[in-house]
Parts: C-alpha cells; structure tokens; sequence
C-alpha cells in the first residue's frame, strides 16, 4: 500500500460518516437545533483549539526531530486558524476550551508516530475538509462573505495538511504500518461521524 492506496481504502470504507459529516445535518448538530452563525462559529473555534493541542501534545512528547518539527507546524497552523476564527466572532471568548470530543481524546492516546500521522492528519483532516465544504456554503447562502471566505482559507491550508500527512505517511510507513494507518484514520472518521450521530438525538 501508499498513502494514495490508503486514502482511497479509508474514504471508501467510511464512505457514509463523511457523507454525513459533509451534510447539513451537520449545521443542525453544531447549533444544538436550528442553524446559528454564532453556534457554527463557537463549534469551529472550539475544534480548531482542540486541533491546536493535539498537535502540541505530540510535538512535545516526539522523539524524532522531524516528526516533532512537522507535529509543531500543525499546532501553529491550528492555533493560526483558532486566532482566525475567533476574530470572526462577536464575542471571541464564546467558546469551550474544554471540549476536545470523542475523536481528539481518541487522537491524544495514540502513542505511535505513524497512528498519529494517520490520525491527526489523515482521518482528522477528512474531516475537518468536509466541515469546512459545509460551513462555506452555509456562510455563502447567508451572503457573508468575510467568513465563507474565512473557511475557503481554512479549508485550502487543511487540504495541505492532509497532503502533508500522506506524504509523511510515505516516507515512515512499512510493512504492517499501513493496515495500523487505515485503521486509526477510519477510526477517526467514525468517531467525528458517532459523535455527530449523538448530538443530532440531542438537537
């Protein structure tokens, strides 16, 4: 397997979380119910902080220097995108530091270099590519255009990080390092998509 191979297994294999997580009923879960800007701009704040520790975690704890050098990259990109979105909001503290979910509690168990890459970079990357697609269109429908472009950006930097992430995964990975990467990134997936489920019953 490559990286390619890989991202195509896991987008096939999770072909119906994705799906719902580019659907809006995404909108709907973020917003506790009916759509709301400020909701939908607190929900992306609050996950690209998460994203931005993660990734802290990770370049503290990387024995590698390499590693530890493209780990610290994400985090400083995430914490570009929550300073980003945060200026985007009428009230910038409105948001909850504390709530990393399901998938980035997932993410900061993992211990092994290449379940992180697959992890954090692929599946969580994915994802976050087919929230950004839903939030430019809501924003885009709403004629805001500021923050449907906002998300444009967000989305066209995480794209490179998932290149990133399959270009890193080419590099390291071998032998049963691969079926290890395909199972942590759908993991992935499939927690964003469960704890999309979850709180769609609450809405």
């Amino acid at each position: 397997m490559d990286a390619d191979g890989l991202r195509a297994a896991v987008e096939a294999e999770h072909a119906d979380g994705l799906s719902l997580l580019g659907s809006p009923d995404l909108l709907v879960a973020l917003s506790g119910g009916d759509p709301d800007p400020a909701a939908l701009l607190r929900a992306a704040a609050d996950s690209e902080y998460a994203a931005r520790e993660t990734f802290r975690e990770w370049a503290d704890a990387a024995a590698n220097p390499a590693l530890r050098e493209t780990f610290a990259g994400v985090a400083d990109q995430e914490a570009d995108h929550f300073r980003r979105v945060r200026a985007a909001m009428a009230d910038p503290a409105d948001h909850d530091a504390e709530r990393a979910g399901p998938m980035h509690a997932y993410l900061r168990g993992r211990e092994d270099p290449i379940q992180q890459v697959a992890g954090g970079m692929v599946g969580r990357t994915l994802v976050s590519l087919r929230t950004h697609e839903r939030l430019i269109d809501f924003f885009a429908a709403a004629d805001d255009r500021d923050r449907a472009d906002l998300f444009r950006d967000l989305r066209a930097e995480t794209a490179a990080c998932l290149d990133d992430g399959l270009a890193t995964l080419d590099e390291r990975a071998e032998g049963d390092d691969w079926a290890a990467a395909e199972a942590v990134a759908g993991y992935t997936i499939r927690l964003a998509a469960d704890d999309l489920r979850d709180a769609l019953r609450d809405a």
